[in-house]
């Protein structure tokens, strides 16, 4: 059995960086997707723009958590 190594610095650097990515590329992709369905508020767009903005911030917020836990635990 391999060994959990999850509360390594290099790990909370790595899980920060991928959450921020991630939230960046939702967030934008939030808010051209929100053009789209603010055109036509019947279509599905809106409600997915609004979704992937949520997800956005959540990942923001997991970034901020890692960067937080990473300079505890040094």
């Amino acid at each position: 059995m391999l060994p959990d190594n999850t509360s390594s610095p290099n790990n909370w650097v790595l899980r920060g960086a991928i959450a921020r990515s991630v939230g960046i590329v939702a967030v934008a992709l939030g808010f051209v997707i929100g053009m789209y369905g603010l055109d036509d508020p019947t279509s599905p767009w809106l409600p997915t723009a609004l979704g992937l903005l949520v997800s956005g911030l959540v990942a923001q917020g997991y970034g901020l958590y890692c960067s937080i836990k990473r300079r505890l635990n040094s």
